[in-house]
Formats: C-alpha cells, sequence, structure tokens
C-alpha cells in the first residue's frame, strides 16, 4: 500500500489543469482561479492622502521648537479637497482620507495641536512626511495584484474592487459528476425498508465541494447493477472533467465499480496507508479524473478532504497548499496500531495559552457523531504505536469549523 503522501503526490502528478476560462463580474468571481497575472490599473491610493484628522502643512515653514502658530486657510475632506494652496505657516483642516492639498508635505494630529485666539498652536514641529499615506502606498499602478492561478478569495477581491476593477478573467469551472451506489442507500425523505439506511455521503460531499471552482452534476444513489454503473461512469467521461463516487471499491461480491473503471479506463492506485480511508481507489477513464471514495462516511470526509480537494485545486489551475498543521497538547490517551497513519476527530481549544486537542471518542468510520463538535483532525504517525496523555501531536484545522473569525 502506498503511503499517504506518496499516494497525494502520485495523484497531483497525474491531474491536469482543465482549458479555458470566462470573464466574469468580480461580484461573481469569489473562489474562482484567476487566468492570467492581474496589475493594479491605477495608483491606491490616487492621490497623497491624510492618514490621520488633523492640520495639513508645509514642514519647511516651520523652524525647531514648538510651539508654533498657524492659519486655517481651508479644509479638505475625503471626497471634498481643499482648493487652495498650503505655504509658509499656513495650514489646511483636513480629515483622515482627505487629499493633501497642493504644497502641504505633512498632517500634524489633531491630538498635538489647541485652538489659540489667534489661530491654532501646534504642539509639535512637522516633519515632511508625517501622517500622509503617499500616491501608491498601497500598490501602484502596474504592479501585480493576482498572479495567474491565485485562487479569489474574498480579501484579494477587496484589492480588485478598490483598484476600480469590475472583471476578471477566471479559468472555467472545473465539471465534477457524482454518484453513490448500493441497494441499502435511500434517498432523505423517503421511507427505509428492510436493511436500508439512508445516503449521506452524496449530500456531504455536495456540500463540501459549495466553494470550491466546480460545476456539479448529481448522477444520484445508483443501485448494485454493472449496467447501471458503467452507464454513469461513461456518461461522466463524456461530460466531465472528474467524477466522484462512493462506495463499490471494495472487495465485496457487490463492489463493481472499481472493476468497471478498470475495464474503461485505468486505477492509478487502490489501498493507501490512511485510516480512514484505506480503500480509495484514484483513476483515470480517458482525460476524466476518478475517485472511488469509499463507502463509511467518516471515510468518504476525510479522503475527500485529503485527496480530492488538493486534485480540484489543481485541476482547476491553482495550486495545491499543504494544509497548515499546529501543534497540540494531547489531553487523553489515544490507542493506535502501528502500519497507517491515523487522523482522528477532535475538538482543539486553548488552555492556559495553548492548544489542548481531545479526542471525539469512538472513531469507527461509520460514526457521523466524531464530527459532532470537531474542529480539527488529529494527526497520528503511521510509525508510531500507542500516543499518551501530555504528548504534542499535530492537529489540522477544519476549514469550516475551525475558524479564526
Amino acid at each position: 500500500m502506498l503511503n499517504a503522501d506518496d499516494a497525494l503526490a502520485k495523484l497531483l502528478a497525474s491531474v491536469k489543469p482543465v482549458k479555458g476560462s470566462e470573464v466574469v463580474p468580480v461580484a461573481e468571481a469569489l473562489d474562482r482561479i484567476t487566468a492570467n497575472d492581474i496589475a493594479a490599473p491605477v495608483d491606491l491610493p490616487p492621490f497623497d492622502a491624510s492618514a490621520m484628522d488633523g492640520y495639513a502643512v508645509a514642514a519647511a515653514g516651520f523652524a525647531e521648537g514648538p510651539p508654533h502658530m498657524v492659519e486655517v486657510v481651508g479644509e479638505s475632506l475625503a471626497g471634498h479637497p481643499a482648493r487652495v494652496r498650503v505655504s509658509g505657516t499656513d495650514a489646511v483642516r483636513i480629515f483622515t482620507g482627505a487629499p493633501i492639498p497642493e504644497g502641504a508635505d505633512s498632517v500634524v494630529i489633531q491630538e498635538d495641536t489647541r485652538p489659540n485666539p489667534d489661530g491654532i498652536e501646534l504642539k509639535e514641529t512637522p516633519r515632511r512626511g508625517d501622517n500622509v499615506r503617499p500616491r501608491g502606498h498601497d500598490v501602484a499602478r502596474g504592479t501585480p495584484i493576482a498572479r495567474k492561478g491565485d485562487r479569489l478569495d474574498a480579501y484579494r477581491l477587496s484589492w480588485l474592487t478598490a483598484c476600480g476593477i469590475d472583471r476578471v478573467d477566471v479559468k472555467r469551472r472545473v465539471n465534477v459528476a457524482i454518484f453513490s451506489t448500493g441497494d441499502e442507500l435511500v434517498d432523505t425523505g423517503k421511507p427505509l425498508g428492510p436493511g436500508q439506511i439512508y445516503d449521506s455521503n452524496r449530500f456531504v460531499l455536495t456540500r463540501l465541494m459549495s466553494d470550491q471552482p466546480v460545476r456539479l452534476t448529481d448522477l444520484g444513489c445508483l443501485p448494485d447493477s454493472p449496467n447501471a454503473i458503467r452507464a454513469a461512469l461513461e456518461q461522466a467521461a463524456r461530460s466531465s472533467d472528474m467524477i466522484l463516487t462512493s462506495g463499490g471499491v471494495s472487495v465485496g461480491d457487490a463492489d463493481y465499480v472499481r472493476d468497471i473503471v478498470e475495464k474503461i479506463g485505468h486505477i492509478e492506485f487502490y489501498r493507501i496507508a490512511l485510516k480512514p480511508g484505506k480503500p480509495l481507489a484514484v483513476g483515470k477513464i480517458g482525460d476524466l479524473d476518478f475517485f472511488g471514495l469509499p463507502g463509511n462516511p467518516i471515510s468518504t470526509i476525510v479522503t475527500f478532504l485529503l485527496f480530492v480537494v488538493p486534485a480540484i485545486a489543481v485541476r482547476s489551475g491553482g495550486r495545491h497548499a499543504s494544509p497548515l498543521e499546529f501543534s497540540a497538547v494531547l489531553a487523553d490517551d489515544i490507542a493506535h496500531t502501528p502500519g497507517r497513519r491515523e487522523y482522528q476527530r477532535g475538538v482543539a481549544e486553548n488552555e492556559n495559552g495553548g492548544l489542548v486537542v481531545r479526542s471525539t471518542g469512538d472513531q469507527s468510520s461509520n460514526r457521523l457523531a466524531t464530527f459532532d463538535g470537531a474542529n480539527c483532525l488529529i494527526r497520528v504517525p503511521e510509525d508510531r504505536g500507542d500516543l499518551a496523555a501530555g504528548e504534542k501531536v499535530s492537529i489540522v484545522l477544519l476549514r469550516d469549523r475551525g475558524r479564526l473569525f
């Protein structure tokens, strides 16, 4: 069996970015992947601006040794610049973000002044550049503000809009097909028959892909029928870039998915030294990337996070970034048999200035209850046996549960 790192490296080496792009409004570009470098079309800010409320002056007009008396000759507000030129010991009342008036090169903050019957008294001697945001301080015109392959999150999109960009060229979405398989599975809302369970895997996968740059086609829940499974795989190969299946890749008599893929495509690897998620199958049907995810719910989720998310990043024309790992002190013992890397669901909390993590209990791969309250995955190395409380372990925050804000 491949270890998890070798399996991921082999997978990503086989994934090819999609071709084609489209121009979309910035308001619709969240989580999309840039198709080209983007340069700032303007200086930001587009003028010298005040960083504080106070008085704009020309520093050269003041000798050392306050206090200094100034005459206020105008006012500059955001959106309403002063129409006067500052010289000598003149001053312009100015507010944060307002343009620096012509002739001025310094702002004396409000707290360093006091009213005087003859005008305004400066308690500090101005120095050139004090409290001034120079033109282009954030970004100069022509400077790259996004590189090809960047993912456009809310922070980067705010930068684009601040530069006046309202449309952006992005890679087309990855077309992803999905189906689950199993005679025992029933869609939520329908009555259960003898020996049947509700299909949660397909649902959670669609939700986990909601912030991915994909266009999803749900092929439904298929019976354990070789003909139905083959038809769905061949349909996906004609119209999709990637397909995710849940179930049918193990060694049972009714597990047909992997065998059919080997007939109409090929399997890159099957079974990895991972818990949960050992029976993961990865392959190709023509240019279609195939992921045969295990049928157990926790195995499906973990293999999606560890393997499918990085593959979507590369397939969409972006870059895979390894998830950040943090060190935490283990609160409870963890039983572990060497041989496979394990990712246990855990709850990490700040205690006494450091991170402490607790397992969420019985980690059986059928128990969705292990995600109840979980905000991280506890990484248990493949070469370790049991872990004792008090040891340091690595944790990976779950994207939607371990948010800082």
